[in-house]
Parts: C-alpha cells; sequence; structure tokens
C-alpha cells in the first residue's frame, strides 16, 4: 500500500475549516510533525542535497507559511478594531 504524504496546505486547510477565532489564528502553529518535516528540508538545502520533488515541497511550505503570515496579520487588525 503507498503511503499518502499529506501537502502542506493540508493541515492549513484543516485548521481553517474548524472556524478558528482570531486568537487561535493568531496563535497558529504547524504541527510537530510538519515543523520536523520543514527542518529536514532546510537542512538537505542548505547542503545541496534537495530532489525536484522536496524542492516542490518545499516551495510550497514557504507559500503556505507567507498565507499564514498575512492572516495573522488580518487577525491581529480584526482584533484591534474590536
Amino acid at each position: 500500500m503507498a503511503v499518502v504524504r499529506s501537502t502542506p496546505y493540508d493541515e492549513v486547510l484543516e485548521f481553517l475549516t474548524s472556524q478558528p477565532t482570531p486568537e487561535q489564528i493568531i496563535t497558529f502553529r504547524p504541527s510537530d510533525g510538519t515543523q520536523e518535516r520543514i527542518r529536514y528540508l532546510l537542512e538537505t538545502n542548505r547542503n545541496g542535497a534537495l530532489t525536484a520533488e522536496e524542492q516542490h515541497e518545499l516551495d510550497e511550505f514557504e507559500q503556505v507559511e507567507h498565507f499564514i503570515r498575512r492572516l495573522k496579520i488580518h487577525a491581529h487588525t480584526k482584533l484591534q478594531k474590536t
């Protein structure tokens, strides 16, 4: 049986569909497993040993991180208006 690896977006989508509050958005952190995978990809990248698939995965993580940062800024702004 093939192992299905979730994409960097899956964890965020699961979180967002739980209808988090602005406070929960601000405190959102990737799971330990995701953080470990990111560390591995960054270290492998520093060593110049990423495969094309791993480079694509790292690029996706960077896109998701950018989105989450913007989401947190929006949540902070929303809280300041209340």
